[in-house]
């Protein structure tokens, strides 16, 4: 099966570069802007829906004839479509989110873009002629050719890539390319797991995970660097130091943590032909006072990982309802007892049987994730499949079976793809 793949490199602009880039992240948000505003305009004022021709024509190609915005003309011109491109997507969604067709959580509507974002990104597609040139540099229009740092080679000629640049000042080059997807050879194993914060995940077989906890680790440093922030004056360019030193921080816990999940969801898929997990309400437990342990454990961006790999290696990936109970029902009869607090750890059935909390959840798990309907009464669905953040995979006219989600429509992620930076 052809999927589309994202692969992320990190790139070294020179001085001049930035300042090109820089005028391009800001042309393409002007862009987005004025499209946003002239549609919000029209429909304070009770004008029809401006399509998106009409858009285009009004706010890239009359705009540039004027001199308040002659300027937009010193970027690709692609650069400014996708711009549009992106305000269009955005209103797709909201509208989606209105009327049911898209399923999660609901979409906000389009907003305005701040200079002071901390991401800023662009976009060039094949109609821009980008280059990958023989010497492994990046030709950009009207930018120039930029120092690629690869890691690996891109299995086909990409149809598109962003320009990003993250908080930390980094910047990244994010090609869209097509390849085929290979199954793994089949195994026999089937595994459940259960997620959790002191271990991060407990397998049916044993097998327990200790919890890295990489925002903890390194906390003391965080808070010297916010401390050290907090001293500098407003506005001074000792501030803009400190901000990006913090991010740099931050950066580096969220690339150590998604390199470590990506090692152990790839051995996971790698060494079974099912994966069931609990459908937690991680936004939920955002909210409680173990929030920050909650967001230290990534636990969305773990089960997504699944997701993915599970569909394009030829795997099988499915939820058990977040109602389910797996800690409180025995393993053995099926006995489900009393609630119990987070302080028990192990705990005895009516049956005989002695059980380790984890474990037993993670039993019960995949024995729930083995049918739709069991003897038990657990239901299992896949779950919706939130739309990615940043397009990573992508199997066209797939279709979504109730049992699993091994034919998801959207695939999110993007597996170690990142250069080392």
């Amino acid at each position: 099966m052809i999927v589309q793949l994202r692969y992320q490199f990190r790139v070294y602009p020179t001085p001049g570069q930035q300042i090109e880039l820089a005028r391009a992240f800001g042309c393409a948000r002007v862009v987005f802007n004025d499209g946003l505003r002239l549609r919000q305009q029209a429909r304070e004022q009770g004008i029809a829906y401006v399509s998106d021709g009409e858009l285009s024509r009004r706010v890239i190609t009359e705009a540039k004839a004027t001199p308040q915005r002659a300027w937009l003309g010193e970027v690709s011109a692609v650069v400014l479509q996708q711009a549009l491109a992106d305000l269009n997507t955005a209103y797709r969604n909201f509208f989606h989110s209105l009327s049911g067709k898209r399923k999660g959580r609901k979409a906000a509507p389009p907003r305005f873009r701040s200079r002071k974002d901390n991401r800023q990104t662009i976009r060039f597609t094949r109609n821009a002629r980008f280059k990958v040139l023989d010497n492994g540099r990046l030709r950009l229009p009207k930018i120039g050719d930029l120092e690629v740092r690869w890691s690996r080679t891109l299995p086909s000629d990409p149809s598109s890539v962003a320009i990003i640049k993250d908080a930390a000042g980094r910047y990244f080059a994010s090609f869209v390319v097509q390849a085929t997807d290979e199954a793994l050879p089949p195994v026999a194993s089937e595994v459940g797991i259960d997620l959790g914060l002191t271990h991060f995940a407990v397998l049916c077989d044993g097998t327990k995970v200790a919890a890295p906890k990489f925002l903890r680790r390194a906390a003391r440093k965080l808070k010297r660097l916010q401390q050290a922030l907090s001293r500098k004056q407003r506005g001074s360019q000792n501030r803009r130091k400190a901000v990006i030193k913090v991010a740099r921080a931050h950066a580096r816990v969220a690339d150590t943590r998604r390199d470590w999940q990506h090692k152990l969801s790839t051995a996971i898929i790698r060494d079974n032909q099912a994966v069931y997990v609990e459908d937690l309400a991680v936004a939920g437990l955002g909210r409680t006072r173990l929030a920050r342990s909650v967001h230290d454990a990534g636990w969305a961006g773990f089960t997504s990982m699944l997701e993915y790999k599970a569909a394009r290696y030829g795997r099988t990936f499915a939820r058990v309802d977040r109602f389910f109970p797996s800690t409180r029902m025995c393993s053995d009869c099926g006995r489900i007892n009393e609630k119990m607090t987070l302080d028990v750890r192990a705990w005895d059935c009516p049956c005989g049987s002695h059980h380790d909390r984890d474990v037993n959840a993670a039993k019960n798990i995949r024995a729930a994730g083995q049918a739709d309907l069991n003897d038990r009464g657990a239901h299992v669905r896949p779950g919706p499949v939130p739309a990615a953040r940043r397009e990573a995979v992508t199997h066209p006219n797939a279709a979504c079976p109730t049992r699993s989600v091994e034919g998801i429509s959207v695939l999110q992620g993007g597996e170690d793809v990142n250069g080392p930076g």
